[in-house]
């Protein structure tokens, strides 16, 4: 295995791949190249591991990451940019799981909501890359893959349809936020060639064991 076959793996979003082979291959290099390639990896398996909900393997990674960053070649600041938002996403898992708790109700039911959507896409076979994935003041719910498709997916709760259904929130100016955010993530990313837009709508009293759940695939934008 060598450091391009590496950074091939991520490419094509196979990132638990990616970072065994970026182990492997640190294990007998610690050169530059071999060290950027094991970060890189290890800061997509850390949110991976947070979008789990593996906090303590996430906080070990990030560990890892500022070690990692001795060894690195970082003229252009992008390696301490991410080990800061690998900070800062563990510090939103931590604050979010706070808001279940404790927040504001309309808050506790919006994140339970993308807590049942996060559960039922990793059942049906998804790989969760982010959550609350923000580009300025706009934001994607989840971004995951399957079957090398990209997903982003909006998730809508509502505690009943009495008053409206929650697809209707999903306007054109909701709609217009979501497809800039999107084709900013993609621009970031560089490797996404096929994705669609997914929603998920949540129904059910914040906590209740059986929330209605409805998955709309390939939903279109404007």
């Amino acid at each position: 295995m060598t450091v391009e076959e590496v950074f091939a793996l991520r490419n094509q979003g196979r990132v638990e791949d990616a970072y065994e082979a970026a182990r492997e291959v640190y294990a007998v290099d610690k050169g530059p190249y071999a060290s950027t390639a094991m970060f890189w990896t290890a800061v997509d398996v850390l949110k991976l591991r947070a979008n789990e909900d593996r906090v303590d393997e996430a906080k070990k990674i990030l560990m890892a990451l500022e070690r990692l960053l001795n060894n690195c070649k970082d003229g252009n600041g992008w390696m301490h940019s991410a080990v800061e938002k690998c900070r800062k996403l563990l510090e939103r898992g931590s604050n979010r799981a706070a808001l279940l708790t404790e927040g504001p109700r309309h808050l506790q039911l919006g994140i339970w909501g993308e807590e049942v959507a996060a559960d039922y896409l990793r059942e049906k076979g998804y790989v969760i890359l982010e959550r609350d994935w923000h580009s300025k003041h706009r934001d994607i719910d989840i971004v995951c893959t399957k079957d090398d498709m990209v997903v982003f997916v909006e998730v809508k709760t509502r505690c009943s349809r009495d008053f409206a259904d929650p697809l209707q929130s999903v306007n054109y100016k909701k709609q217009q936020n979501l497809l800039r955010a999107i084709n900013h993530y993609i621009h970031y990313r560089k490797n996404y060639d096929t994705w669609r837009f997914d929603v998920i709508t949540v129904v059910g009293e914040y906590g209740c064991a059986d929330p209605e759940i409805s998955h709309i695939e390939d939903f279109s934008l404007l």
